[in-house]
Formats: C-alpha cells, sequence, structure tokens
C-alpha cells in the first residue's frame, strides 16, 4: 500500500439537488493532498425495494427531507473507519460501510451517506492516479461512448401534466459519435418545442428537463416525438427512435393499471402488453422501461416474451440494481435489460457486480441519473468505464443534465480516434430499429 493514497480525511455536507432539496456531498483527502467530492443524487420514482435513502424526518427543516443523520453518519461512524486505509482498496472499503451498516437495505446508515463515500473514494483514487475516472474504472478497454437516452416529454411523477407514463424518450442511435447524437438530440428538441408553441401548448419542462404540455393522450406524445425528429431532418426509426419509461408502478393500484390522467381507463396487464405491443408496430420504439409495476414479476415474463425479440424491456423498479433481484429476473426471464442506478444499491463494488451478471447474461443495462439531480458527472465516466453503450440522464436543458453530457463530449475528445459509439456489440440494437 502506497502511504500516498492512504486516506486521511472524510467529511460530508449537506447540498441542495435539482428540485431544491437537500442531500449529501462527501469529500475524501488523501496524504498526498488530493481532494475528492461526490454527490448523491435523489428519486422520486422509487421502488419498495432499493435501498434507503436516510432522511431525518424533522417536518419544521426542508419539510422532514433534511440528511443530517446521514451527514453524522459519514462524519462519525464511517470515517473513523476509514483514516488511514488504501483509497484504492474499493471493494474492502465498499464491503467494510455494507458490514458497518448490518442492514439488508443501508436503512442504519442510509444508502447516501455510504454511496457519497463510496463515489469519492473511486474519484480519490483516480486522481491520485493521475488517471480519468472511466479509465480507472474500466481499465484501458474502456472507449465506448453511450447512446443517450433523451427525455424530451415528461409525465408521472415527473410533471404535472396530462400523461400518465412518465418519460418519453429519443434515442439517436443513428448518429455517428456522441458529439453527432448530442447535435440529432439538440435539433429535434428544439424542433419538439417549436411544434408545441406552434401548437399553443406549453413548453415548460418537468424534473428531468422534458416539456409538460397537457396532451389529449398517451399516444400523442408519440406522434409529436415523431414529427419533430421529421422537422429536425432526420429518419425516425434509422437515425432516432423512441425509448419510453411508464413508470408503471405510479398508477397501478388494486391489481389494475389506471390511466387516469389521458383517462384511457383501467387496464390488466395483458391489456398494457397488447397496448405496448400496438404502439410498437405503429412508432420507432425501441425500448420500454417499467411497462408494468414492479411487482408484477408474471406480467414482465409475459411481455419479455410478447415484445423481447423486437425490443429492449428494461427493469427498473422490479431490480432496483440488486443482484437478488437481477437473478431472479434472468431466472424467470422478466426483462432483457436492467437499468443501473449506483444510489439504489449504494456502492460502487456492488453496482459493478449487478452490471456483471448483465454481461453474463446477455442483458443490456443502462447508467442512469435520478430525477433529483446534482452537477456532479459521475455516472459519464461510469457509463464509459463499465462500455454498455447506453446512459439515461435526461433532456437537452437544465445543467445538472447537461453536465453529464457534457463530460461524455470532453471523454470523446480525450479518447479521440480510440472512441467508440454506441451499444455494445454484445447487445443487439432491436429488429424495429435496425429495419424501421
Amino acid at each position: 500500500m502506497s502511504s500516498d493514497t492512504r486516506i486521511q480525511s472524510v467529511r460530508a455536507l449537506e447540498i441542495l439537488d435539482s428540485r431544491g432539496f437537500p442531500t449529501l456531498r462527501v469529500t475524501v483527502g488523501l496524504e498526498d493532498g488530493t481532494l475528492a467530492s461526490a454527490s448523491v443524487p435523489s428519486g422520486a420514482s422509487t421502488g419498495e425495494n432499493e435501498a434507503v435513502e436516510l432522511r431525518d424526518g424533522e417536518a419544521r427543516r426542508y419539510g422532514g427531507k433534511g440528511v443530517r443523520k446521514a451527514l453524522a453518519n459519514v462524519n462519525e461512524v464511517i470515517a473513523p473507519r476509514l483514516i488511514g486505509l488504501d483509497a484504492s482498496a474499493q471493494a474492502r472499503i465498499d464491503r467494510m460501510m455494507c458490514d458497518l451498516d448490518g442492514t439488508a437495505n443501508k436503512a442504519k446508515l442510509g444508502a447516501n451517506a455510504i454511496l457519497g463515500v463510496s463515489q469519492a473514494l473511486a474519484r480519490a483514487a483516480a486522481q491520485a492516479r493521475r488517471m480519468p475516472l472511466y479509465a480507472y474504472l474500466g481499465g484501458v478497454g474502456a472507449h465506448r461512448l453511450p447512446v443517450p437516452m433523451m427525455n424530451v416529454l415528461n409525465g408521472g411523477k415527473h410533471a404535472d401534466s396530462s400523461l400518465d407514463f412518465q418519460e418519453f424518450m429519443i434515442e439517436p442511435h443513428g448518429a455517428s459519435s456522441f458529439a453527432e447524437a448530442m447535435r440529432y438530440g439538440s435539433e429535434t428538441f428544439q424542433a419538439l418545442k417549436k411544434l408545441l408553441h406552434e401548437r399553443g401548448l406549453s413548453t415548460a419542462v418537468g424534473d428531468e428537463g422534458g416539456f409538460a404540455p397537457a396532451l389529449a393522450s398517451n399516444e400523442e406524445a408519440c406522434e409529436l416525438i415523431v414529427a419533430a425528429i421529421e422537422r429536425a431532418g432526420y429518419q425516425p426509426g434509422r437515425d432516432i427512435s423512441i425509448a419510453l419509461d411508464p413508470a408503471a408502478s405510479s398508477f397501478y393500484d388494486e391489481g389494475e393499471y389506471r390511466l387516469t390522467r389521458s383517462r384511457q381507463g383501467n387496464k390488466t396487464s395483458a391489456q398494457m402488453i397488447a397496448l405496448y405491443r400496438s404502439w410498437v408496430e405503429r412508432y420507432p420504439i425501441v425500448s420500454i422501461e417499467d411497462g408494468l409495476a414492479e411487482n408484477d414479476w408474471e406480467g414482465f415474463s409475459a411481455m419479455t416474451a410478447e415484445l423481447g425479440d423486437r425490443i429492449q424491456i428494461v427493469g427498473d423498479d422490479i431490480l432496483v440494481t440488486n443482484p437478488r433481484f437481477i437473478r431472479r429476473g434472468i431466472s424467470e426471464r422478466t426483462c432483457n435489460a436492467a437499468l443501473i442506478k449506483l444510489n439504489q444499491i449504494g456502492t460502487v463494488t456492488e453496482t459493478v457486480e449487478a452490471i456483471e451478471l448483465c454481461r453474463q447474461a446477455g442483458w443490456g443495462f443502462v447508467v442512469s441519473h435520478r430525477s433529483g439531480e446534482t452537477e456532479d458527472s459521475f455516472i459519464a465516466d461510469f457509463a464509459v468505464a463499465m462500455g454498455g453503450g447506453q446512459i439515461k440522464t435526461g433532456s437537452l436543458c437544465r445543467s445538472e443534465r447537461m453536465a453529464k453530457y457534457n463530460r461524455l463530449l470532453e471523454i470523446e475528445e480525450a479518447l479521440g480516434e480510440g472512441a467508440g459509439y454506441g451499444r455494445s456489440a454484445g447487445i443487439a440494437l432491436p429488429q424495429s430499429a435496425m429495419n424501421p
């Protein structure tokens, strides 16, 4: 162990996320003078099996959302155990923090406390070695820039709109580089804004930067996106396709999917699958995330059997980046891809383990932000390091989203001719995108 990379200090600070609620920033100091920080995001649409985000519950302070308990756990419980350890011993330290917590879901210390330390450690170790974070975490083979899933229309818990479904995204998989993908996305986003303005619809944005207009139906959102892609000069399905995140748990109640915002009535799992099938036939959809509720395992398996050879079926709330649930999903053929959120599981090491399970099963995986974000760009480097070729980090506005995109542009430039773009070779693009 190098004495220079020994941990000298670990401190947490209560900061604010993109919704104006408290979260944590953790700073790790090493004996060589390195200082590295990481900030923790927060989700609005959360799975019931996610690792626990520890909040104070003091109604008079931030409406109960303060994180001083988690802060104290970093400064008073975790930090003393880490002083003098080698910052590069990521897996050992992550396991130590999990053992120190002692619960299955990090309820004692808080996943926000543990993750802040875990990410700051990775960044400190990378800086001490004078390596970019993506190369430190991914090795010499880390060169693939991800296809972005850009949230352009918001609904559900992310916006006060008429849409039941939470996210309507564009995926510029036909671009030749990440920089070109950003151009495709930006031009389509601006074209969509003009379309909304022409129709007298709101161009206000939701939590993740997508527009939140009052539309007549969920289908109209897809129709608007197709029109925007075409107006921007691109071919739907060849250059840019649609990805959906209905976040179905948010409108599931007593065994039914209740599409109340759009007044489309109540539906069973089978009826929801039939709806998605009809959409896939009508629109250039390549990916559906959380199309059914988090406990509808049977429905998910049926949906994957029905549509999994045509599109990507992504599990988020049902899998929560947890190796235990991912193993079950693989066994029951629940999905063919997993959404990967570091704060759902709580450490860098466990997140990598979840991704490795996806690789072994031939699944896709999508590194993702949260709706309550910070300016921290950790997941941009992480997506390149893991090499899955997909990232979900919001729309083409709001600086907490652009921070990730701009970091990816920096990485692509740094890699130069060695940079790749697109889903990894083991993750095929669905047939609906290859044959529009």
